[in-house]
């Protein structure tokens, strides 16, 4: 790995299931990310996945790429359009640093609204013994 490569595209359907399981995983019981109709009362369309949720997906995108021995050292995300059902978001990274076997990349995730998510993240991929 080196500064400049560019992580393969990933592609995830935003699906009414995937929000309301991850709210209910990271225990977040807000309406907002489960009831479709007290989610308009507070101005919005739909239901929308919640930052928990987005960070175990950008860590799975990272996790994925380095494979098995990788581990995350830090994960910085900002939010920005909201992933609604319906919704596609395409993860993408770019190495923006190496120091031996540690890795900066960043990340976007995107919809059609826009960027859904930005991340710095840190991940050393150990060596085997």
């Amino acid at each position: 790995m080196k500064p400049g490569d560019e992580l393969p595209p990933l592609s995830i359907p935003i699906t009414r299931t995937l929000i309301v399981a991850g709210a209910v995983a990271s225990r977040d019981y807000q309406d907002v990310h489960h009831d479709a109709e007290l989610a308009r009362e507070k101005g919005s369309p739909d239901i929308f996945m919640n930052i928990l949720t987005t960070n175990g997906l950008v860590g799975r995108y990272i996790t994925d790429h380095f494979g098995p021995r990788a581990v995350l050292r830090r994960v910085a995300i900002r939010l920005g359009a909201p992933n609604y059902p319906g919704d596609t978001m395409t993860l993408t990274g770019t190495v923006t640093e190496v120091a031996g076997d540690t890795a900066t990349v960043r990340v976007v995730g995107a919809n059609d609204l826009g960027h859904h998510v930005t991340a710095t993240v840190t991940v050393t991929v150990e060596v085997a013994r």
